[in-house]
């Protein structure tokens, strides 16, 4: 399975056999000067309706569109939506989220959105073991460092890879991903906005990954 972050929230997931999966894509604005998205996908979850997760219309092709919680399938693929919070006054702020999970390849993913609180323990029974999290780290609109940190810890993921944070292409009044990275071990830079991933090669002790935006 391959990995590309397209910036901020929004992932590009390729299968082996080539079933094409975007996370919540983004509309370029003053905030966000990341490349337009002008990937194929066969589907797109999308967490919340906000114009940096929500942006359906700028995905190619014909794509599945999955939203809220609950049992969903698409493409031969199941989808576990579970209803969370874009913040920690159970959505009077900012409203509700989806955290979306789901198997690739034999490799268990869990998209957090903007999950703006730590998660009770049915939330945690609910979302299950996780392989590979992305996990949004910036604070402010969502968990900071802080939060992420103890989310990594309730899950407890084998691969964490940070997103929505500050970068020179993101504008929003976030933390970049060093303070969520400070004091952490096993942390893995890319240099490239592309990785692979094989079950049988996932890292035994939690490692974070740190990709670049693809643009």
């Amino acid at each position: 399975m391959k990995v590309k972050w397209l910036g901020h929230a929004c992932f590009l997931l390729v299968s082996e056999v080539g079933l094409r999966i975007i996370t919540d894509p983004y509309i370029v604005d003053q905030n966000l000067s990341y490349s337009p998205i002008k990937e194929i996908a066969d589907i797109v979850v999308v967490s919340h309706d906000h114009d940096d997760h929500n942006n359906v219309s700028a995905v190619q092709g014909k794509p599945e569109v999955l939203k809220g919680s609950g049992l969903k399938a698409a493409k031969g693929l199941q989808f576990r939506g579970v209803a969370t919070y874009h913040d920690t006054t159970q959505g009077k702020q900012r409203g509700t989220n989806t955290v979306f999970c789901f198997s690739l390849d034999g490799i268990k993913l869990c998209h957090l959105g903007d999950l703006g609180h730590l998660l009770s323990q049915a939330q945690v029974d609910e979302v299950g073991t996780v392989d590979i999290l992305f996990i949004p780290v910036g604070g402010f609109y969502t968990i900071d460092a802080a939060g992420a940190s103890q989310v990594c810890d309730q899950l407890k993921p084998k691969v964490v890879i940070p997103m929505h944070f500050r970068t020179p292409q993101c504008t929003y009044p976030i933390a970049g991903v060093d303070n969520f990275l400070r004091g952490k071990k096993n942390v893995k830079r890319v240099d490239s906005s592309e990785i692979e991933f094989r079950p049988e090669e996932l890292p035994t002790a939690t490692e974070i990954v740190i990709l670049k935006p693809s643009s």
